[in-house]
């Protein structure tokens, strides 16, 4: 992306990756870092944004008192003037001249299977709000699932073993991006000619409009859920920057989208995307097409080169000087902030903490066809159903060919669709469809486990009989007989469990790390961890002797699975919609067959280090709190906030040079530390030891204890949109914790004093003496280190 991005840009600023890169940062002079800071971090170079329950005349008058006048004028005492006595300004934003960047290559040292490539073509400019939108839809309807046409012709083309498309927007002069991952040997010099002969065809009549029109209504359903993952109010913020950067005017055309849809919906009938997709790539004059090459190599021969060169250089009296400067930064460190400093900081207490937030009941309804938790929030005109199968009737080896059967429903064809036509109407009707395994766990028992097969999907209330009708035929008319689209889901799984491995080891490595004490750990390893990377690994070399037994096991397990008597349903949505949905057929009225078979190993202390193809580490060290009889309370999230705001953010990040490290305990026993791309290992495992004896000491001043209480209360309390809020409350219900003992969890949180937070520090100091561990990352890093770790090279093994 990065290197696509300076092919694309090569006169702007965004040739430039954005956080800067490693080799650039020993060039950087703290004068020219300051001038920066001079010319953009500026008042008159900011946007503000409101949002919420406000008086808009106080909140204005309260920020020009106490913020935009005084800064103001501290800005103009201190303005600061360029060589030509100019006053320092922002650097202009300036547009691209169109730009052909064909055939760039960069090699990288990086494993094989990091091949990748990548077409880049520039839409036009953020002021043409409608046309980035269109082309965001059109990049779905033609590349957004592999029944796709253009992702499918890729894949059936063998340049690659995935294909993915998306648009970069939000910038001057938005694009749409197209790559290809894992690539085969001459990928790379097709990758361009396949794109275009194909988006060729489409352009001069093979574009299936209902696929545009499948894309345009789960667009619209996207925009009206309003989901993504973060608050409201950061949404719709970061939504207005994307036109407001760039034209004051344009500070609320992308918090609209109702005028653009119903423009897209009337174009579609007379040929607007079968000309987008001429302008946009057949006739682009501004594209760029970038391989990444991987190159065997040593990654750090030009730091050490430099450092050896820098070092010749150096006179006695530069040694003592660097000696120094950094003593002296360890110093600044390690100094608390001055208390006349923190005080300026604006702060909440305790007592400004309110009553919980009510949240929408939700009961078990058990006259229904199955047994249903029936749930009453708000959804703006939204059916949510989620269907709850239990995996008791699998046997503990059968686990990986669940997470096999997850990811290939939907994705075949059935009894009364190919798969190209139900890709569409799973489109064009639901807002999601996805299937998937899940563990729920007992807060006081370790064994008792709940695994469910879960069916998650969602609709306009408009298309309730499709949430019901959809669901059920992929479940119980799925045809499995198509082995080379299995394996393309497959292969492409496989690749982005390696990116994951690389990019967010984090994650791998507390799950993984659970497996050596939570047999909850231990399931979800087969279902998804290292343990299902292997098994799919062997599958995919020995793919074609294996491919008829996958297609007949998973045709069995379906068998197995889907009954009215293996199910739970959770609903949500309107009465009328929930009557509408049982008329439609949400019942399966069938019965399963075969006995209860899961059979949980006991799990087992491993201690691993896994290689992958990264230049940090990723580390993980944790244990089971209830192996103690350490009850959960409120007060362990109280100390989780501390420990990882504090004394992780400064040990770990700001002497350790992570980028980021934290410690989670959960109410079902797992109490874990971790690190987030992290350059050492052994200094981390030894600061993760260090925890408890820096809680034992915890003696924080009230305003600071204060402040520990109310945000994580203030976590506690985030509102969720309506999925987020069902499916923790089915998670409630199947881990057995009722509504009251979340207002209790809540209550603890307020109470929870400093002496309670020093009484934690003894579980945590019997966890890490444990010393279960478990670690992702850089050969070199993991090979050097003195921990008594069993070392893999996990994709290469």
């Amino acid at each position: 992306y990065d290197e696509l991005q300076a092919a694309l840009f090569p006169d702007t600023a965004y040739r430039f990756e954005s956080g800067g890169t490693p080799r650039a940062i020993p060039d950087l002079t703290y004068e020219q870092f300051l001038e920066e800071h001079r010319r953009h971090y500026r008042l008159d170079n900011s946007y503000l944004t409101l949002y919420g329950d406000l008086d808009a005349d106080a909140m204005l008058a309260f920020l020009d008192e106490r913020y935009l006048s005084p800064v103001a004028d501290e800005q103009a005492a201190a303005t600061s003037f360029d060589a030509e006595g100019a006053p320092l300004a922002p650097h202009p934003l300036e547009k691209q001249a169109p730009v052909v960047a064909l055939g760039v290559t960069r090699n990288m040292v990086t494993a094989p299977e990091n091949a990748c490539a990548g077409l880049g073509y520039v839409i036009g400019d953020a002021g043409e709000r409608t046309r980035i939108v269109a082309v965001d839809i059109l990049l779905d309807a033609i590349m957004g699932s592999n029944e796709a046409p253009l992702k499918r012709a890729l894949l059936d083309a063998g340049l690659a073993a995935d294909a993915q498309a998306f648009l970069a927007d939000s910038v001057l002069q938005p694009f749409a991006v197209m790559q290809l991952r894992g690539l085969e040997d001459d990928g790379a010099a097709r990758f361009r000619t396949v794109v275009e002969e194909n988006l060729r065809a489409l352009a001069d009549g093979g574009l299936d409009r209902t696929l545009v029109e499948a894309s345009l209504s789960r667009a619209e359903f996207v925009m009206r859920e309003r989901d993504f993952g973060m608050s409201d109010g950061v949404a719709l913020a970061m939504s207005a920057l994307a036109g407001w950067l760039y034209d004051d005017d344009a500070a609320t055309s992308y918090l609209k989208y109702e005028d653009d849809f119903a423009f897209l919906r009337s174009a579609l009938e007379e040929g607007y995307f079968e000309q987008l997709i001429r302008e946009v790539f057949l006739e682009s004059t501004h594209l760029a097409e970038v391989e990444i090459v991987p190159v065997d190599g040593d990654e750090d021969a030009y730091e050490e080169a430099r450092l050896s060169a820098a070092e010749a250089s150096m006179a006695p009296e530069d040694f003592v000087r660097v000696a120094d400067e950094e003593a002296a930064l360890r110093r600044l460190q390690e100094e608390p902030d001055a208390p006349e400093a923190l005080a300026t900081l604006p702060r909440l207490s305790v007592a400004d903490i309110g009553a919980a937030p009510v949240e929408p009941p939700y009961a078990l309804v058990k006259d229904a066809p199955v047994p249903t938790l029936r749930h009453d929030a708000p959804t703006r005109g939204i059916a949510y159903a989620y269907r709850y199968f239990d995996l008791d009737r699998v046997a503990f080896d059968e686990l990986p060919y669940v997470t096999v059967l997850g990811l290939v429903l939907g994705k075949l064809g059935t009894a009364r669709h190919t798969a190209s036509e139900l890709d569409t109407l799973v489109n064009g009707k639901l807002g999601n469809l996805t299937f998937f395994a899940e563990i729920y766990e007992d807060a006081a028992d370790p064994s008792a486990l709940a695994p469910k097969f879960v069916v998650s999907s969602s609709a306009l209330t408009e298309n309730v009989r499709e949430l019901a009708e959809l669901p059920r035929e992929i479940m119980l008319e799925t045809d499995f007989s198509d082995a080379s689209k299995i394996k393309d889901v497959l292969q492409q799984r496989r690749i982005g469990m390696e990116q994951g491995f690389a990019n967010a080891g984090h994650a791998s490595a507390m799950a993984h790390l659970a497996s050596y004490y939570l047999p909850a750990g231990v399931v979800r390893e087969q279902l998804g961890g290292v343990g299902f990377y292997r098994f799919l690994k062997k599958l995919l070399a020995s793919w074609d002797e294996r491919a008829d037994d996958v297609v007949a096991r998973l045709a069995d397990l379906a068998q197995r699975l889907f009954a009215d008597d293996a199910l739970i349903l959770s609903f949500t949505g309107s009465d009328e919609d929930y009557e509408r949905f049982w008329a439609a057929g949400g019942a399966l009225e069938r019965t399963g067959t075969g006995e209860a078979l899961l059979e949980v190993p006991a799990p087992v202390k491993r201690n691993e280090a896994f290689i992958v193809p990264t230049d940090v580490c990723y580390a993980a060290l944790g244990f089971d709190r209830r192996a103690f009889d350490a009850d959960y309370t409120g007060a362990w999230q109280v100390a989780a906030r501390a420990l990882s705001y504090d004394y992780l953010w400064n040990e770990v990040r700001v002497k350790g040079g992570a980028y980021g490290a934290g410690f989670q305990t959960a109410r079902t026993g797992n109490l874990r530390f971790y690190s987030y791309r992290d350059p050492h290992l052994d200094e981390t495992l030894e600061r993760f030891a260090g925890a408890s004896a820096w809680l034992a000491a915890f003696d924080p001043a009230d305003d600071e204890m204060e402040g520990y209480v109310v945000s994580t209360v203030a976590g506690f309390d985030t509102p969720l949109k309506a999925r987020g809020l069902v499916r923790r409350q089915d998670g409630d219900f199947f881990g057995g914790r009722t509504p009251e003992s979340r207002l209790e969890t809540r209550t603890q949180m307020i109470e929870t004093s400093a002496e309670q937070l020093r009484g934690l520090a003894g579980p945590i100091a019997r966890a890490v003496e444990e010393n279960d561990v478990c670690v992702f990352g850089n050969r070199d890093i993991i090979e050097a280190s003195s921990a008594d770790l069993d070392v893999v090279d996990l994709l290469n093994e």
